[in-house]
């Protein structure tokens, strides 16, 4: 379970997050949403460790970051907003190089990778270098990799941004399957539709506060609307 209690952070004159709490629960789908600006990528960047809170404290499995952030980081798998991959590499070798660096076992680091390779149908790019990968194909690398050490938190950054219809399709099917193994799966998006069909809990962060979370029908209600993109609509202008 991820659970954030009243972080902050400031950037200069800018405060990008606000005192912001929730949690993702294991074996739900949780969906981080807000307009561009709104505090969901530093507020995922602070719980992966990589960015510090001035206030507040976040913990996943009951290990707070800033207590242990090694054994934090061994508990999730992260899908950050960028998708930098080593180009000389080919996708079969980034996930050994991440499973490497979770110390996996030589048998364990085959058998997953074989089951992330068929898992996200990267059967014709597991031997190509990533040089001139398409971007639903750095997409898939970057999945295994942050999944080969089988982790029971997975964060997820605007997994479908820019993707074709099949790999978006790929991916709603992944996160599908790790809710049904108990996962916790945190993720942002700006698609309606998408968090709809996926999310159990939603969290609608604006101007780096929380203005609304439950459930997709809690959300309709707060609003008064019917319709979850009017009711997203609804929620965030009423903090403007």
């Amino acid at each position: 379970m991820i659970r954030v209690e009243n972080i902050y952070k400031q950037f200069g004159d800018v405060t990008a997050v606000n005192g912001v709490s929730f949690k993702a629960e294991n074996g739900q789908v949780t969906g981080l949403l807000g307009p561009n600006g709104a505090g969901k990528s530093t507020t995922l960047r602070m719980l992966y460790g990589l960015v510090e809170p001035d206030a507040g404290a976040a913990s996943v499995d009951g290990v707070y970051v800033n207590d242990d952030s090694i054994a934090v980081q061994q508990r999730i798998g992260v899908l950050p907003d960028t998708h930098g991959l080593y180009t000389r590499l080919t996708a079969r070798e980034h996930i050994h190089y991440f499973g490497q660096l979770h110390e996996l076992d030589r048998k364990t680091l085959l058998e997953t990778t074989d089951h992330l390779i068929e898992l996200l149908d990267m059967g014709s790019i597991a031997e190509r270098r990533a040089e001139g990968f398409s971007q639903g194909e750095r997409m898939k690398v970057c999945l295994a990799r942050a999944l080969v050490h089988q982790p029971p938190n997975v964060l997820l950054d605007e997994p479908t941004v820019g993707l074709d219809v099949m790999s978006t399709r790929t991916v709603r099917e992944l996160i599908g399957k790790l809710r049904q193994e108990n996962k916790a799966v945190l993720f942002s998006s700006h698609l309606m539709h998408e968090v709809s069909s996926l999310c159990d809990q939603i969290v609608i962060i604006s101007a780096g506060k929380v203005v609304a979370q439950g459930t997709p029908d809690r959300i309709r209600d707060l609003s008064g609307q019917q319709d979850l993109e009017e009711a997203f609509v609804t929620l965030t202008e009423r903090t403007e």
